[in-house]
């Protein structure tokens, strides 16, 4: 039992580097001072690293090691197809069942953005941006689809677009997409805010698409 427990810590400690990009795509993961770091031996680690890589965003190269999966265009984009339609459900559900407590947090994860002209921290928005999705899908989905969206908001993190901290489209643009889904989903209006969320990741996958035929010609 205590392995087991010692496995899932060390599964979330390095599911949470690549979640916040301190292991980032395509890097080698560095098992020895991974080891040394946390204090443990390299079984509770292989162990962990195995269940990753069945998690998709590990990937064993052979005779090279565990490295950050990273995710094609393509790849990214049947992604994206997948969060339009378990996301639009989360917003859809998050509207009818937010309380008032939840309405303040929500609308609070964009504030330090509003007054900005230009955002040009990408580092924090992109925290803003995981914050915003995962909190409505705790709210919308409780336990049911929260750890899958988890898990796909960080393979959207992980894309190769590396210097826009796994942003894909500017934060401009999509700082005026998430303030319209929070009212809807603090207005009550689960059909909007299905809606609004649907055609916010849609978007996205217009773009991607964009980018795909881009690199093929």
């Amino acid at each position: 039992m205590a392995y087991e427990n010692l496995d899932q810590k060390v599964y979330q400690v390095i599911k949470e580097m690549i979640e916040n990009r301190k292991l980032l795509p395509g890097e080698k993961i560095p098992q020895e001072k991974l080891a040394k770091e946390l204090g443990i031996s390299r079984t509770p680690l292989i162990s962990a690293l195995k269940f990753l890589e069945h998690e998709k965003l590990v990937e064993v190269k052979p005779r090279r090691g565990f490295f950050v999966r990273l995710f094609t265009i393509d790849e990214m984009i049947s992604i994206f197809e997948i969060r339009e339609v378990l996301e639009g459900l989360s917003a859809r559900r998050a509207a009818k069942s937010i309380t008032k407590k939840e309405e303040v947090q929500l609308r609070g994860i964009f504030q330090d953005f509003l007054d900005v002209e230009d955002i040009v921290d990408f580092q924090s928005y992109s925290r803003a941006d995981k914050q915003f999705h995962v909190m409505i899908a705790e709210i919308g989905s409780k336990e049911f689809l929260t750890t899958i969206l988890q898990t796909l908001n960080i393979v959207a993190l992980a894309y190769q677009n590396i210097t826009s901290e796994g942003l894909i489209r500017e934060p401009n643009e999509t700082i005026k997409d998430h303030m319209k889904i929070v009212e809807a989903i603090c207005s009550h209006d689960p059909e909007l805010a299905e809606q609004l969320m649907r055609d916010h990741l849609k978007t996205t996958i217009i773009q991607l698409k964009t980018i795909a035929s881009e690199t093929a010609n």
